[in-house]
């Protein structure tokens, strides 16, 4: 019986292709749905602007120099405010973590300021801080240090005891089974809450940068909409959502190769 030439990939190509295209025609089609209609008159550009005419504007602010600058200004914003906050969780939960007495000291107190919504803070951040950067960075921090405790105090309680049993039988003392066995133990709960923390830092971020902001990406969106520009509008809100998925995405990097030695399940094989 002859045998095919076929290579062993190329079968598996064309249904991937085909799934892409069947996923893709939605999407197309409402792009299209939107357009015609803004075209039309159906869809006003003061409710909701045409596609194009949102691709022109996106064009025109970063061929200026003005998208650019107002990002810089909200990533620094959104990166300073998360490093505080990833930070103090960090040393909260390991203190925790680590120790009863800690936990005694710490965790009761955080537990309930975790309960409040982060959004009520923000007329008595007002009040300590003012309205400058100070205020808009202490509010993305506070925003992101609970997730940031709650995850890696649940990882580091977490640990299988029989591994925690086996490293004291092998005479490793508490510095080095801390690093050998309960923070590489820890590292996936931690990994989980640091992609919630960004998250997170992102909605506050939208929330800060409406308080008398005269940069970023939130004051652009203002100023847009005082101007009834949803085509701007749209645009800061795709920022939002790209840059969020970006990082979100680096961390998963960050995430795989920090975990390498970890073997998991990652999904059966496509249907």
């Amino acid at each position: 019986m002859a045998t095919s030439t076929i290579a062993p990939g190329l079968p598996r190509a064309r249904p991937r292709s085909r799934e892409f295209m069947l996923r893709s025609i939605s999407p197309v089609a409402l792009l299209l749905i939107w357009e015609v209609s803004s075209r039309l008159g159906w869809l006003p550009s003061h409710i909701l602007a045409a596609p194009t005419a949102i691709s022109v504007s996106f064009w025109d602010l970063l061929e200026s120099g003005e998208l650019a600058g107002h990002l810089l200004v909200s990533l620094g914003r959104a990166l300073s405010g998360l490093a505080i906050g990833v930070s103090l969780g960090v040393a909260l939960a390991l203190f925790a973590g680590l120790s009863r007495g800690g936990e005694y000291a710490v965790d009761a107190p955080l537990q309930m300021l975790r309960t409040l919504p982060s959004l009520a803070l923000v007329p008595l951040f007002i009040l300590w801080l003012g309205v400058g950067e100070q205020m808009k960075i202490t509010m993305i921090a506070s925003s992101t240090v609970f997730v940031i405790y709650q995850t890696l105090f649940s990882g580091i309680r977490g640990v299988d005891a029989k591994l925690v049993e086996a490293a004291k039988t092998l005479g490793l003392n508490r510095y080095e089974m801390i690093r050998f066995v309960i923070l590489p133990g820890a590292l996936p709960s931690f990994f989980v809450g640091l992609r919630f923390a960004l998250g997170i830092s992102w909605l506050s971020l939208v929330v800060v940068e409406q308080v008398n902001a005269i940069s970023g990406i939130g004051f652009l969106a203002n100023d847009a909409r005082d101007f009834s520009r949803t085509d701007v509008i749209v645009i800061c809100l795709l920022i939002y959502a790209l840059l969020g998925l970006a990082i979100d995405m680096l961390v998963r990097w960050l995430e795989a190769r920090a975990l390498a030695w970890r073997p998991s399940f990652i999904g059966g094989p496509a249907t």
